[in-house]
């Protein structure tokens, strides 16, 4: 089975602009991303709409595609540079462009799910280690089925933990954190992009809901390492907390 990874870039974040051009420990975020993909995945290409990301992944020695300015997910870009490439690959992974720290660990584990030939998208998860972490709306809660497929994603922690104090809900249940990586078999990617938005994804503002409430099976893997995601200036300065904690 042939992988390849295509990680959106924009430029024109709202929180934090210009942010895959931004430097951590000397390096462009979009060039750590792009470092990490490349040494699991083996081919990678980064899919940006503007031309200083472009130059800069190809002055680090990167793989880019040029896409449009106008789509609103990141997997719509990753449909266009997919088809723009010609890419024969069987399953195409999405890595987020803000995530330095993803590990060739976490990848393995996603191309690994394709060993199912019933999974048509695969994503990770990661138990939380505090009630407090669980219960934060931007980190997303994943329940799955007995053979890993997930059954719902949600802000809101779930399940719900009758007879218990909420102190107690950590210890009685394996809350697990939705990571944003995901991985979509080739023609599953191309059919997905041409779904409307639907109503669960609307209210949760979660994408991957689009895909459940149309009938597609998203496969979950368990990670238990951790990454530190990428969204604001004040993100980046805790990462470069963690790049030096790691080199020590």
């Amino acid at each position: 089975m042939k992988f390849i990874a295509i990680i959106p870039a924009r430029y024109a974040s709202t929180r934090f602009p210009g942010k895959p051009l931004a430097r951590l420990g000397g390096k462009y975020i979009i060039e750590r991303v792009y470092q990490q993909a490349s040494s699991i995945v083996g081919e990678a290409y980064v899919a940006t709409d503007d031309d200083r990301i472009f130059k800069a992944v190809e002055a680090f020695g990167g793989k880019a595609v040029m896409t449009r300015n106008d789509h609103k997910s990141g997997t719509d870009r990753i449909e266009e540079a997919a088809t723009k490439l010609g890419t024969d690959a069987d399953v195409i992974i999405n890595v987020q462009g803000d995530e330095p720290f993803i590990q060739p660990s976490q990848l393995a584990t996603v191309k690994a799910l394709f060993d199912d030939e019933h999974t048509q998208i695969a994503t990770l998860g990661k138990p939380f280690e505090t009630m407090e972490a669980a219960e934060n709306a931007n980190s997303p809660k994943i329940v799955t089925d007995v053979n890993g497929y997930a059954l719902y994603f949600s802000r809101s922690v779930i399940p719900f933990v009758r007879g218990k104090e909420r102190s107690e809900w950590l210890a009685s249940f394996p809350f697990v954190k939705h990571i944003g990586l995901y991985a979509y078999r080739r023609d599953v990617l191309r059919q997905i992009t041409k779904l409307p938005q639907s109503p669960l994804e609307i209210a949760e503002s979660l994408e991957q809901l689009r895909w459940l409430q149309n009938g597609y099976r998203i496969k979950v893997g368990l990670t238990d390492v951790e990454t530190v995601g990428i969204d604001t200036p004040e993100d980046l300065q805790r990462a470069e907390e963690f790049l030096q904690k790691q080199k020590l």
